[in-house]
């Protein structure tokens, strides 16, 4: 089969497009046809050798849907089931989705419901569900005003859409680094952008629902532009820092406001399902920025660290 392999960690170069051995399916785990799979950033931890306890060679790729190639377990993954498959040690400790087949735990795949094409549901299983767990954690309303920390991310994206395909009244900001991608955060769907600088947002605004995407990074400064009584959803760690330093939760954290997360790695089948039912109840336009080939999986990485890059980048197969 063709797959993307990574021999040694290093820049986009070392994503090499190449003939690898096919796996075949063995007990506990079941063969997967890849049709498509999103580009991570955490893929670009790994890739460049940050991911701790990852040999190489190694096939990235924490996600991918599909259907079912080879099956060892033919009542719930009977052959030709579109499934998805995402998290665990995927692309870590085992070959991942990088590649037209991936050999995968049995209890890793998920059988799924849907009609939505392979480019959209290659968009949804890590971004998409990742920002429909935390927008159920904001516990959103109509009469919210929501900030999006991170807003040109892709989940940042995906989380707008979800947002106001229910609601579409409701406002939306997202913050940046960058004003030339104001612009680009209006087309999306926020009702305007939010600068900010060396981790601290330009604005004298505060919002009852924050979606903090750079993490602990900036979450001190998130704090203080939340309401009275509003929530935070720390998901993301895009600010490359992992824990709070010197945090006082009586202090820090809004008057009577609440901090909770959202772990994607924590995946409920049933969930999965939901939110595609949710896409598709609500008309989310989830058709990703750009769509890549198997063999552009290098310039894929390239324009997601880029500065252009902006939403969700796929590839399909």
């Amino acid at each position: 089969m063709k797959a993307v392999v990574v021999f040694e960690p290093g820049g986009p170069e070392k994503l090499v497009y190449t003939e690898w051995p096919t796996p075949q399916a063995r007990p506990g785990w079941s063969l997967v046809r890849v049709r498509g799979f999103g580009i991570n950033h955490s893929e670009i931890f790994t890739r460049q050798g940050l991911s701790p306890g990852v040999k190489f060679p190694r096939v990235l790729g924490i996600e991918c849907a599909g259907e079912v190639e080879q099956t060892t377990d033919p009542v719930r993954l009977p052959r030709g089931q579109r499934i998805i498959s995402i998290m665990g040690e995927m692309g870590r400790a085992f070959d991942g989705g990088y590649a037209e087949y991936a050999l995968l735990p049995n209890e890793q795949i998920y059988p799924v419901e849907t009609n939505l094409s392979w480019p959209v549901l290659a968009a949804l299983p890590e971004t998409y569900y990742t920002a429909y767990g935390s927008m159920l954690n904001l516990r959103i309303e109509q009469s919210d005003s929501v900030l999006v920390r991170g807003g040109t991310s892709g989940v940042g994206a995906a989380f707008v859409k979800l947002v106001k395909g229910r609601y579409p009244d409701l406002k939306v900001f997202g913050s940046t680094r960058s004003a030339d991608k104001a612009g680009q955060l209006k087309r999306a769907g926020f009702d305007g952008a939010v600068l900010e600088r060396e981790g601290r947002l330009l604005t004298e605004a505060r919002y009852t629902k924050v979606l903090e995407l750079i993490g602990p990074a900036t979450l001190s400064d998130t704090f203080s532009h939340t309401a009275r009584g509003g929530i935070v959803c720390s998901t993301g760690q895009l600010g490359g820092k992992w824990t709070i330093e010197g945090l006082d939760p009586i202090m820090d954290l809004p008057e009577n406001g609440y901090l909770t997360s959202f772990y994607s790695g924590g995946v409920d089948g049933r969930r999965l399902q939901e939110m595609l039912e949710y896409v598709e109840r609500y008309g989310i336009d989830a058709v990703p920025e750009r769509v890549f080939a198997l063999d552009g999986v290098r310039a894929a990485h390239e324009y997601l660290e880029g500065k252009e890059s902006f939403g969700k980048a796929v590839v399909v197969i």
